[in-house]
């Protein structure tokens, strides 16, 4: 996605840091939340300074691999009970989050079958981008697919947020929106919000404002936001 000209994920790791947009600061203040363990990770999740369910499965996939970089020594099977612990805490978090099982499971699963610590720890990082690499690729297809439902001069009214905040990149919903967009098709957005936190007023509008997507927000607590 697009902040302030520059394109940007929601979760990615850097290092052995996951990093992330914090969401709960939007739309008022764009900052980076910088996590420095597996922990704060999976606090992250748990506070909802990431949220939605691509999201959070890239960043429990994330957290996983960084669980696994920052573990010391060379012993097998003490690193398998410290990966274990660092899964039971992530998944703690969001006990009904199917996405975040999945990715967590992809990761652990690829490690297990690592001779060495080490190899472990190169096969988490890479599985773990390759997963979100590959869930951004899915919302780009969404995108291209769904844009072509979409008529020239339409109106579309959104839910919640359905975005790259919600995903790593691109969106679900908001996806095609986007490519339309791209594709000059002179459409306008109405976007509702869905509480408790107001995600569609708050967070589908400000990314339509980075991507200079016309719209309108349909809450008249949040008249003033933009």
């Amino acid at each position: 996605m697009k902040v302030g000209g520059r394109n940007f994920r929601t979760v990615w790791l850097e290092n052995d840091l996951v990093k992330m947009i914090h969401q709960p600061l939007l739309p008022h203040q764009f900052k980076v939340y910088v996590s420095k363990s597996y922990q704060e990770t999976a606090n992250a999740i748990k506070t909802m300074i990431v949220r939605g369910a691509p999201a959070i499965g890239a960043t429990g996939a994330f957290g996983i691999a960084q669980a696994a970089l920052q573990f010391k020594g060379h012993d097998k099977n003490k690193f398998d009970e410290h990966i274990e612990n660092a899964y039971s805490i992530l998944a703690s978090t969001r006990p009904t989050a199917y996405e975040l099982f999945f990715a967590m499971d992809l990761i652990r699963g690829e490690m297990k079958q690592a001779s060495s610590v080490a190899e472990a720890k190169q096969r988490a990082v890479q599985k773990a981008r390759e997963y979100a690499d590959e869930s951004v690729e899915n919302c780009r297809k969404i995108g291209e697919f769904g844009e072509k439902l979409i008529r020239k001069n339409s109106n579309i009214l959104t839910h919640c947020n359905a975005g790259a905040l919600a995903c790593v990149d691109y969106g679900t919903a908001l996806a095609p929106i986007r490519i339309a967009h791209q594709k000059n098709k002179n459409i306008h957005v109405w976007v509702d919000e869905t509480r408790p936190r107001n995600q569609g007023s708050k967070l589908t509008a400000w990314e339509l404002q980075n991507e200079r997507i016309p719209h309108h927000i349909i809450a008249d607590n949040a008249a003033g936001l933009f």
